[in-house]
């Protein structure tokens, strides 16, 4: 059993894969091609934004946004402290303090309540602006934007929305990657829709932001790539990446968005009554990068995924150490509320196999196996059948 099933996800779409990479070796255009244009035209359609900019990963998209913004030392930028390191990561390189937020138990995400707190003792010291709240769609589920973009006015902070788990997310009809004031994804192979190495994509609304990041992204260029009007960078979506983006992209509005909710919906039933189950916002739609159960406690998690391991089945713990407890921000001054809930979370969260081509037989055996173990009961009977 894999976690994420990349290898079959491969050979059903082998037929048009394929021939959209022998079509970028046969060209030549390796760099830029058409498919680039052609894939960032599709994704901003998607998810109903202006401007769509790919570049060379997801790290690198958060970085080029807060580089738009001129984000740097004296800035505070809020950062749920339940994430991946990128996200605390990016403003620290750029000069300025992340500063560490809650999150909600149900949904791994940031705390609006938590974040207003945070907001508010960074102003009551005055050593800090705050300038940015860095959003984070954890595990597939947008966050509270509805909450943080009151937060963000009242205060007059940017949002960030880093999507890169919740690509295919939606609030009503509105899908993630159109909540920030500029929006982030990453096309690394797991996310829920990626390419097949390094990728990335940033979204906005806003034509001088949009100018500003085509023209960082290419090492500062202006009128043409050796006329360079600033310090930028160097990151790009290779033409090949696009070409297999652009026939994944199919794929995921056609079925896989809707097969991996099918999935989520099977652990649900079959688990909640056994474990805690992660719980979707009535009005949100998750795009499920991640199915992530919780625990008592470590002890408990951690026996639970050797006994898995035991029967054959992979399982991930995302994330072992909250971004406050990480050696890299330590002598930084980026904790300003409690932050138990974050701390709990890495004590007790275990992500199951989770993907569009998972089995219902699969399921059924993680299912089998986590009550089995929880209910010391190694003659459980399958909980749901196809």
């Amino acid at each position: 059993m894999q976690f994420r099933d990349l290898k079959k996800q491969y050979q059903s779409l082998k037929k048009e894969i394929d021939p959209a990479i022998q079509q970028v070796l046969t060209t030549g255009n390796f760099i830029s091609g058409i498919q680039v244009t052609e894939l960032e035209e599709q994704l901003s359609a998607y998810v109903g934004v202006k401007h769509c900019i790919t570049c060379g990963n997801g790290t690198d998209a958060l970085t080029l946004a807060l580089m738009v913004w001129n984000i740097g030392p004296g800035d505070a930028v809020f950062v749920p402290d339940f994430t991946f390191f990128a996200s605390g990561e990016t403003p620290a390189y750029e000069g300025a303090v992340p500063i560490f937020v809650d999150v909600e138990e149900d949904t791994f995400n940031m705390s609006p309540s938590s974040l207003e707190e945070a907001i508010w003792q960074v102003k009551r010291e005055g050593k800090l602006i705050p300038r940015v709240i860095i959003a984070v769609d954890l595990f597939g589920q947008p966050a509270d934007y509805p909450e943080i973009r009151r937060i963000a006015e009242k205060y007059g902070l940017l949002i960030l929305e880093d999507g890169a788990q919740g690509f295919g997310g939606r609030i009503g009809e509105r899908k993630a990657c159109s909540f920030g004031d500029i929006s982030t994804t990453s096309f690394f192979p797991a996310k829920p829709l990626g390419c097949y190495g390094d990728g990335g994509a940033i979204f906005t609304d806003n034509d001088e932001w949009a100018a500003l990041l085509r023209s960082y992204r290419i090492h500062g260029k202006g009128a043409d790539k050796y006329d360079n009007v600033r310090i930028g960078m160097n990151s790009r979506l290779d033409t090949l990446q696009a070409a297999i983006l652009q026939v994944k992209l199919k794929a995921f509005e056609e079925y896989e968005l809707a097969d991996v909710n099918l999935a989520a919906r099977r652990y649900t039933e079959g688990l909640h009554k056994t474990v805690k189950t992660p719980a979707v916002r009535e009005g949100f739609y998750s795009s499920w990068a991640q199915y992530s159960i919780l625990l008592k406690g470590k002890e408990e998690r951690d026996r639970l995924q050797a006994y898995l391991k035991e029967k054959g089945i992979p399982s991930m713990v995302y994330y072992p150490r909250p971004m406050s407890m990480q050696g890299a921000f330590a002598g930084m001054d980026c904790v300003k509320v409690d932050l138990s809930v974050a701390v709990d979370l890495c004590q007790r969260v275990l992500a199951l196999p989770m993907h569009p081509y998972l089995t219902a037989e699969d399921q059924e055996e993680v299912i089998r196996f986590v009550d089995a173990f929880i209910r010391k009961d190694d003659s459980v009977n399958p909980i749901f059948k196809q």
